[in-house]
């Protein structure tokens, strides 16, 4: 097998035979892939440094005993032949940034953090922004073209999902995060270079994704699977659990905005292709997200047929069998 798809973004920046060679390798990734890894992408070592030392003080001030609570119970549980389908081994936090920011309602956030992390969430979406453009310009499509059409009535929805996974005794019995495909668009990852457990399905194999200092690990969402006719496609992914280590992992979603209608770009719709017959469907993305919250740890596929199954009237699908 291939080796996993490690990109260094300062070549996408060159001219010449090393930007070709770049580009190819992203397009790559994202058409076999769909995860990929990027370095030197603009976002400074130090201010990484800080988000993780904050994130784990964080954690160990404020989550830690939370976390605990629920392992023992989950563990007890496991023991005892209790169902563990649908357990992760995971404490989260969520944080918002577009349209509407939720900062101050986080009470437990120090004033250090929320700064570092309002820094740390304009560069992602700033490396989100640029990843879309070189994007469209292996798909053939006009720069912007992505972005714009993420954008809906508000702009794109951004937030960060903050998490953490704890070493776990029996991790042959508890899942780290099931496996599953993201909902949204562009997904941007930081996660622990020490404690690995992140891993693709690639065929009927599951690849590690390997922690790399200061990098960030990149997947492609179902709304991009639309957006490209299939072209570049979501894939499963999940956390194993680990016996020693506790994985930090902060991964910014840059999705629609919840208005958003999604739609395979005209561009890439083959010819032959009647426009009642394609294999994406048309429909507005919080109506999806209604779905996927049900469905998550589930095949994309189905969810895709539902909407499929759906008429746009007046710019809202509704059931129509």
């Amino acid at each position: 097998m291939a080796s996993f798809p490690v990109i260094n973004m300062e070549n996408l920046q060159l001219q010449g035979d090393e930007r070709r060679a770049a580009m190819d390798l992203l397009h790559d990734a994202c058409q076999n892939w769909g995860f990929f890894e990027v370095l030197n992408h603009g976002i400074s070592h130090e201010l990484m440094d800080d988000v993780e030392r904050l994130t784990k003080e964080h954690y160990e001030k404020c989550r830690e005993k939370k976390f605990e609570e629920f392992a023992k119970k989950a563990l007890e549980d496991a023991s005892n032949g209790g169902d563990t389908t649908n357990v992760d081994w995971e404490s989260t936090f969520f944080l918002k940034h577009l349209p509407v920011s939720n900062f101050s309602d986080l009470p437990d956030l120090d004033d250090h953090y929320r700064e570092v992390m309002r820094k740390f969430a304009k560069e992602m979406e700033k490396l989100a922004e640029w990843l879309l453009d070189l994007l469209c310009k292996n798909l053939g499509l006009e720069k912007g073209y992505l972005k714009k059409a993420f954008s809906g009535s508000k702009g794109p929805t951004f937030g960060t999902k903050v998490s953490n996974y704890p070493p776990c005794p029996q991790s042959e019995l508890i899942r780290g995060l099931r496996a599953h495909t993201d909902a949204g668009g562009i997904i941007l990852l930081f996660q622990d270079d020490q404690v690995s457990g992140l891993q693709l399905l690639k065929g009927e194999e599951w690849v590690d994704v390997p922690p790399m200092r200061h990098s960030v690990v990149i997947n492609i969402g179902d709304q991009l699977e639309v957006m490209t006719n299939g072209k570049y496609k979501s894939v499963m992914h999940r956390v194993v659990a680990q016996k020693d280590g506790n994985r930090m992992s902060i991964a910014s979603f840059y999705n629609p905005g919840s208005d958003a209608v999604i739609f395979p770009a005209p561009e890439l719709v083959e010819k032959e292709s009647a426009s009642e017959n394609l294999v994406y469907p048309k429909f507005v993305f919080e109506d999806y997200m209604k779905i996927y919250m049900g469905q998550k740890f589930q095949a994309k596929e189905p969810r895709f047929e539902m909407m499929k199954a759906m008429e746009t009237i007046n710019g809202r699908p509704i059931i129509t069998s």
